[in-house]
């Protein structure tokens, strides 16, 4: 088969998969409890599942164990120990997560869990080898710091997800935009010869692609079931081992264009600009309230767009659309080779802002009040 369709049956097996499993898992939660009921903190109001990361992680099995069987695939299996590290460490993540869906773990042991996660995947060979930092060139990291780095960049992507996942829908649309992304910009690399375009990073993204995908129809407002701890965690260090084996790994400074959106570590903070930014205002807004990070609040970007007077799904609607304009950041001047591709977005983003900030609906919530309580 060609490597367009063995590309197609990686993602169809991954969303067919998940699209499949999710009403029976579904199903499952509702006998064994894995249930979220609507309190003061939550926006839905009805009692839902909270399975669904169970079927994306018996699709992600699927999918994985597909394309070994495939040619296209195939030597990334043989060649090298990273497929197995990176089942491994999903599974880790994910039962971890799924225990904390059954029944509340302490932030400390799910903490550790992801630690372990993180350590796997460095005992495997999956890892960054350097970093371009702005303004200050390329770092090769040393032996003694790759598994620290590892570990917390790891511990990083899982709890970005997770604190996104507050709206139906949200936090699996970004990550299939940014998943989908993610990929087009591996295949630039690889046309470039700068990694192997049928490695364990792009197979990762294609993978976390289509159980997004495969997700949505079930998880999109108003929502049948949540993904839970056990798949936001697991998505998680399944984008981090794709941005560290797609971005980490690359010396070149790519086709000469302006070094910051082409860094290879700089990727990731554009792409998943959404949850990068929100996990970083959730710690600084919690440490000046003293509040503790493990306790859940109204204050992520989601619950202020909804205090604007945007719906739920406009909400979510808006943030899809910044995580595409910050994707198109990225792939547009990569793909053409032209940095003048960037003012459309630029634009693109000014007029979402002031869409989100003064739309007629959010002008009246300002003057009446907050439509949620913080």
């Amino acid at each position: 088969m060609s490597q367009t369709t063995d590309t197609l049956a990686v993602v169809l097996t991954a969303a067919g998969g998940t699209a499949v499993l999710t009403p029976v898992v579904r199903w499952i939660g509702f006998k064994v409890g894995a249930v979220v009921e609507p309190d003061e903190r939550r926006v839905h109001l009805r009692p839902t599942a909270t399975a669904g990361g169970a079927a994306m992680y018996l699709a992600f099995l699927a999918a994985f164990g597909l394309a070994s069987r495939l040619e296209t695939f195939r030597s990334a299996f043989t060649s090298s120990s990273e497929p197995l590290g990176i089942v491994i460490g999903a599974s880790v993540m994910f039962f971890v997560g799924a225990a904390d869906d059954l029944r509340p773990v302490s932030p400390p042991a799910k903490v550790a869990g992801q630690v372990l996660a993180g350590s796997l995947l460095y005992l495997f060979g999956v890892t960054m080898f350097y970093v371009r930092v702005p303004f200050g060139g390329l770092w090769a990291l040393s032996p003694d710091i790759v598994p620290l780095v590892t570990v917390l960049w790891v511990v990083l992507m899982a709890n970005a997800i997770n604190l996104i996942d507050g709206l139906d829908g949200l936090a699996a649309g970004v990550l299939a935009i940014a998943a989908g992304a993610f990929y087009l910009y591996s295949q630039q690399l690889a046309h470039a010869g700068l990694i192997e375009g049928a490695g364990v990073g792009p197979l990762v993204a294609l993978v976390t692609l289509g159980l997004c995908v495969g997700f949505l129809p079930h998880n999109f407002h108003p929502a049948r079931i949540f993904m839970g701890d056990g798949g936001a965690l697991m998505l998680g260090l399944l984008m981090a081992a794709a941005t560290m084996t797609i971005g980490g790994r690359v010396v070149d400074q790519f086709s000469g264009q302006t070094y910051f959106f082409f860094a290879p570590m700089a990727i990731p903070f554009v792409v998943l600009g959404v949850p990068l930014l929100d996990t970083a205002w959730s710690v600084a807004r919690r440490a000046a309230s003293r509040t503790p990070l493990s306790q859940a609040d109204k204050g992520h970007m989601h619950h202020r767009l909804m205090r604007l007077g945007h719906g739920h799904r406009r909400s979510v609607l808006i943030l899809w659309t910044w995580t595409a304009l910050l994707s198109g950041v990225v792939l547009f001047p990569t793909i053409t080779g032209n940095g003048d591709a960037l003012v459309p977005f630029l634009v693109a983003g000014l007029a979402l802002m002031l869409y989100t900030l003064f739309h007629s609906s959010a002008r009246r919530t300002t003057a009446s009040g907050p439509g949620l309580n913080d």
